[in-house]
């Protein structure tokens, strides 16, 4: 990757399709659904017969060879295996692992899947890192125009996959940084946000994340530019992610990354420390 320019990815829509409607996001799932369903039917087998043999209800089946749900890569492999596919599906599993996110997200993500050092400023929800499944969907359900609720199930798979990466060895170095008010709100309500409350203090004991909360009433205030991301890759690189509106940017300037990176350095100075952190939202737990 060129280290001297920005990088700059945007959407088409938020069901992460392509203008062409069935093109993108859309046509590598359908087209997997339909290898899916004729190579079932070529060994004689009914969805439940298939199912079995994968893990998945029939009815899961169904989501797959329809499009409206995305399998995991292991799905996708032990049902080439079974279907004696040959690797016809092995060979979509890249493509429509992709599928599981937004357009304007999937160079993040890959990135994100792979860094050796994350850190993230966050300051209207969560982290998608430390989202329960339940947050996830909510926040989901906030969208407008509306997601259909295939789509936001796919995205919610997409989104728990992400946290794949606690598991990582050797683990790399997160560090998240919340706004205050983000703790604060009630999306999906009382019980939703008092799960989600449990689940950053259960990934912020692990020994490589720190969780640091930015308090309401801060004097000082570098944030004030919106969220961003760092990004540390296996080959040294650093890198810096921002989106708003459905829209965003990778930068891979030198000078932007550095500002960026200051900025997040004073902001870790600003905010409560991890020990403070913790017994912060263990305080709003007791209240919640």
């Amino acid at each position: 990757m060129d280290t001297d320019q920005d990088y700059v990815t945007t959407p088409d829509d938020d069901t992460g399709e392509t203008s062409g409607g069935t093109g993108g996001t859309a046509g590598v799932v359908l087209a997997f659904g339909r290898q899916l369903k004729l190579l079932r039917q070529r060994a004689g087998l009914e969805r439940e017969g298939l199912g079995k043999l994968v893990g998945y209800s029939p009815s899961s089946i169904a989501s797959f060879e329809q499009g409206r749900r995305i399998p995991t890569p292991a799905a996708i492999d032990k049902a080439d295996e079974v279907l004696g596919a040959g690797g016809i599906l092995a060979a979509l599993k890249e493509e429509v692992a992709k599928a599981q996110y937004p357009v304007f997200f999937r160079d993040m993500a890959a990135l994100e899947a792979n860094a050796v050092g994350l850190y993230e400023y966050a300051v209207q929800v969560v982290p998608g890192l430390l989202q329960t499944d339940d947050y996830a969907r909510a926040v989901l359900r906030m969208r407008r125009p509306v997601i259909d609720d295939d789509v936001i199930e796919q995205r919610v798979v997409g989104r728990l996959a992400r946290q794949e990466i606690y598991a990582r060895r050797p683990a790399p170095s997160l560090s998240f940084l919340i706004e205050e008010a983000v703790l604060h709100q009630l999306l999906g309500g009382r019980a939703v946000l008092r799960g989600q409350l449990e689940q950053i203090l259960l990934l912020a004991h692990n020994r490589n994340v720190e969780v640091q909360i930015m308090p309401l009433g801060r004097e000082d205030h570098a944030g004030l530019m919106g969220a961003f991301t760092m990004i540390d890759t296996a080959k040294g690189e650093r890198l810096a992610y921002a989106e708003a509106q459905e829209d965003s940017r990778l930068y891979s300037d030198h000078v932007k990354v550095q500002e960026l990176g200051s900025r997040y350095g004073i902001l870790r100075a600003q905010a409560l420390t991890p020990g403070e952190s913790l017994a912060h939202i263990e305080g709003l737990l007791g209240e919640t």
